[in-house]
């Protein structure tokens, strides 16, 4: 039967035996059982790699890496939220620690990692540079928006914003973010194919059939939900060695968004390790935009809903960071050919970017 599916039996076994460890554990996590469920959080991400690899073949691109972008950033959301409410005020940055780490685990981690793989191996790929400017221009604009004007507003002080300037950059970020979807799936969407292909990557091999898309669509959105239930669980686990760690409570913020991003990363990897290069590029900045343009329209109706003031503005060292990585990823794609340098360029920037949290 799983080879009539072409499915992997393991893909669909041990988001199974997932869910049955999470459903089943009680009080608090032994150290036994936390290793458990993180060999199972590990194993949902690999499985949702896989199964929604399977539904972009069958859905061709940009849909394929839509797909996947907007199913984890609503897991993404979903947890969010959720451990914003039951963890209180002091969970207010939650949400931008989250997002702020996400956009730099895509612009210089997933970016830099696969263009090095792919550079190599391929030495330069090349991409679409029309889909990789429209996506830079509208996540340029929300990240500025939400994560560096709220520290110059004056209505209220500080890195928040008032009600009204919520309700507003919540809107804007969403719009800017519906009418990227618009340009990327509809009007434009040659602008997200690969040059000289109709956006049929892998036309040599026939597409999964339709019991098989739909399996591995039901699955896929269950090893996500997983995602979200094992990670809060690890949640706890996370902090305390955070904080027995001596190292800054915003780490939280970065391996949520790690673990998360995970399966994205790693399909964007593969991608580049087989010349497609395009679709890494798709999945990384199609998420890093979904990340920011759902995350902060949810945290705003949180924010409104229970009156938490949420706390949205970065430092200074921050906004260094992310400008820098915004400017650097907009010079290394002027060309639409990649090669190693600019990879290992974004790599070190990340690194700069985990030490500085480490050792602020």
């Amino acid at each position: 039967m799983f080879k009539k599916l072409r499915l992997p039996i393991w893909t669909l076994i041990l988001p199974v035996l997932a869910g049955l460890a999470y459903f089943f554990q009680s009080g608090e996590l032994t150290t036994f059982y936390t290793v458990v469920l993180t060999g199972f959080l590990i194993a949902c991400v690999l499985a949702a790699v896989h199964h929604a690899e399977v539904v972009a073949h069958r859905v061709g691109e940009p849909y394929g890496t839509l797909i996947l972008a907007l199913a984890i950033t609503i897991i993404e959301v979903a947890l969010i939220v959720s451990l914003m409410l039951t963890g209180g005020p002091e969970t207010t940055a939650l949400a931008r620690d989250t997002v702020f780490a996400a956009v730099m685990i895509i612009l210089t981690g997933m970016i830099g990692l696969s263009l090095c793989v792919g550079g190599v191996k391929f030495h330069q790929q090349i991409f679409s540079l029309s889909g990789v400017n429209v996506a830079l221009i509208a996540l340029t604009a929300i990240s500025v928006l939400t994560l560096i004007l709220p520290n110059y507003t004056s209505t209220t002080p500080g890195p928040f914003y008032s009600k009204v300037q919520m309700i507003f950059v919540a809107i804007a970020s969403l719009v800017i973010y519906l009418g990227f979807i618009f340009v990327q799936t509809l009007r434009h969407r040659d602008f997200f194919l690969p040059p000289g292909t109709d956006g049929n990557e892998e036309e040599h091999l026939a597409p999964p059939s339709g019991l098989t898309t739909g399996l591995s669509a039901v699955t896929l959105l269950i090893c996500l939900g997983l995602v979200v239930l094992l990670a809060k669980s690890l949640a706890p686990s996370i902090e305390n060695a955070v904080i027995e760690a001596g190292a800054p409570k915003s780490l939280v913020g970065v391996v949520i968004a790690f673990v998360v991003l995970l399966p994205e990363g790693l399909a964007a990897l593969r991608a580049a390790r087989l010349n497609r290069v395009q679709t890494s590029l798709n999945l990384a900045l199609g998420s890093a935009l979904a990340s920011i343009g759902l995350t902060i329209p949810a945290v705003a109706i949180v924010s409104i809903i229970t009156g938490m003031t949420i706390t949205l503005g970065i430092d200074m060292k921050s906004t260094v960071l992310l400008l820098l990585s915004l400017i650097t990823v907009m010079l290394s794609t002027t060309t639409g050919k990649t090669n190693i340098l600019q990879g290992i360029i974004l790599l070190m920037i990340f690194a700069a970017y985990l030490l500085t949290i480490i050792v602020p």
